[in-house]
């Protein structure tokens, strides 16, 4: 008897396997890191056979933890780091070029010469999206006009595209012997390439970006059988898709309009449920799907992505050596009672939401002699506080609700002293849920709803608990005067790539 679901959640720095209970509660899971190229400033891969090797490992770990075969499981979800692109052979397999990051800047003259008619939303009506780097059309693009052969391939049908939702989905389900090549709703939005309205790609933009038809996967639902799984998962059904950060939507029970999350990885994300409504933004986020469930309507979301947050930790750690592991950032922080005077503003790859300017860069403003490494880890902690009160702030803009809560998720939920910092710059309580893993809870979620192990949205919602809140204590002025400083330092980091 099937009595488990697993989620493969492929995501940023690594990937794991999880396997939960019908009451949502994590049993056993294996993950590993890979690896982050960076072959020139601003550009970011990774090899997509590591990446279906390390989800091989995972999927084998987590069986062997739990004691399990897959007979156990009743079906298995598939999530991911959206934007990231692949383009492989179809006979064999092979990738033709590493994946190419979402953080990634090298398509900014692409994205320029797009926008040289129409502006940066020219495609935003249909699409929901600005452009920008981040979006996985343009990278498919550079990969045409970079790699030797790759058009003429494409235009022949030979090669295949995916973000790594559908570069695992093929694998999964036999790659080169009968592999399905699809790609759910939430991942196909992200491509700037389909169109909200009528959920399959555009063919007009696709000529415009000289992307032939061919090379995309067909647009399925978040939640449906799409095939059967081999390997060590052999006979499993593969019933679920959804995007990172839509899977955490999912994960946390988000099924209502005017529900939202944030998630706290390598970037964060912020989510607003706007239900079968395409809302249009006019504060700089984006317009995205949330989910479909089936034959039900789809569900559209607006979104505030931030680039670097989790990732300014792992800076951190990785390139100054400061701390050795990510959460002994909060006792460095923990050594001083505030920021001494400095924002620190991580604009690496540009800043996303809502300002969309690949021509910003990183910065740390304010600096004095007084200003000690305590302080710089107050300040990379803050940092993340205060791009979330930004996109809140868009969201409640656009959507006129005001939010009284905010749900959280990830791995920077368990730092203390940035959720209450979290909480009082937005002035809102901020709620952890007992199980954080939201993410791969929700990829698990979409394909047990798929093969009938949950019955609906109601059921999974029971599962939901507080794990704990984190109220709001500082005053109005205090919160005002910080938030105002943050938003000059912002502006410190705009033109700065000529």
């Amino acid at each position: 008897m099937a009595t488990y679901v697993a989620a493969i959640d492929q995501g940023t720095t690594s990937t794991r396997c999880m396997i939960f209970d019908h009451a949502g509660k994590v049993v056993c899971f294996d993950q590993r890191e890979h690896e982050q190229i960076y072959p020139q400033p601003g550009w970011v891969e990774h090899n997509p056979d590591e990446l279906w090797e390390r989800t091989q490992g995972v999927i084998r770990g987590a069986l062997q933890k739990g004691g399990l075969t897959a007979k156990d499981l009743a079906a298995v979800g598939i999530t991911n780091q959206r934007e990231t692109t692949v383009v492989w052979n179809r006979k064999t397999g092979r990738p033709v070029y590493n994946a190419i990051v979402w953080q990634d800047t090298r398509t900014d003259q692409i994205c320029n010469a797009l926008a040289a008619d129409g502006g940066q939303d020219r495609f935003r009506a249909k699409v929901g999206l600005p452009l920008a780097t981040y979006f996985s059309g343009p990278k498919i693009r550079w990969i045409l006009d970079n790699v030797a052969g790759a058009k003429a391939a494409a235009a022949a049908g030979e090669l295949a595209f995916g973000n790594i939702d559908t570069f695992v989905t093929w694998w999964l389900t036999g790659g080169p012997d009968g592999g399905v090549h699809v790609t759910d709703v939430s991942n196909a939005s992200r491509t700037m390439l389909m169109n909200l309205a009528t959920l399959d790609w555009d063919e007009e933009i696709m000529g415009i970006m000289g992307i032939p038809r061919q090379l995309l996967p067909q647009i399925v639902a978040s939640s449906q059988v799409y095939g059967s799984a081999k390997g060590d998962l052999a006979g499993v059904p593969v019933a679920g898709i959804l995007g990172d950060q839509q899977a955490a939507m999912v994960g946390q029970t988000c099924y209502s309009p005017g529900e939202a999350k944030n998630t706290y990885g390598t970037g964060s994300f912020m989510l607003l449920n706007t239900g079968t409504k395409i809302v249009p933004s006019q504060s700089g986020l984006l317009t995205t799907l949330c989910y479909k469930f089936g034959n039900e309507p789809a569900v559209y979301a607006l979104e505030g992505s931030i680039a670097i947050t989790g990732a300014l930790v792992q800076w951190l750690r990785d390139n100054l050596g400061m701390i050795t592991s990510a959460p002994e950032v909060e006792a460095l922080a923990n050594l001083v009672e505030d920021n001494g005077g400095i924002y620190f503003v991580p604009a690496f790859s540009g800043l996303f939401a809502p300002y969309w300017r690949s021509d910003a860069r990183g910065a740390i403003v304010g600096l004095t002699r007084y200003v000690n490494k305590g302080h710089i880890a107050r300040a990379v902690l803050e940092a993340t506080a205060y791009q979330t009160r930004e996109v809140l702030d868009a969201m409640e803009q656009d959507s006129g609700v005001r939010l009284t809560a905010l749900k959280v998720d990830g791995g920077m939920v368990y730092n203390q002293t940035l959720m209450q910092f979290q909480s009082d710059i937005l002035g809102v309580p901020v709620v952890r849920p007992k199980v954080a893993e939201t993410t791969a809870l929700g990829a698990a979620y979409a394909a047990g709803l798929a093969v009938g192990f949950w019955s609906n949205t109601d059921e999974m919602r029971q599962n939901w608990q507080i794990d704990h809140t984190w109220h709001p204590q500082m005053d109005e002025a205090k919160r005002a005067a910080l938030y105002k400083g943050w938003k000059k330092a912002v502006t410190r980091t705009f033109d700065w790539v000529e």
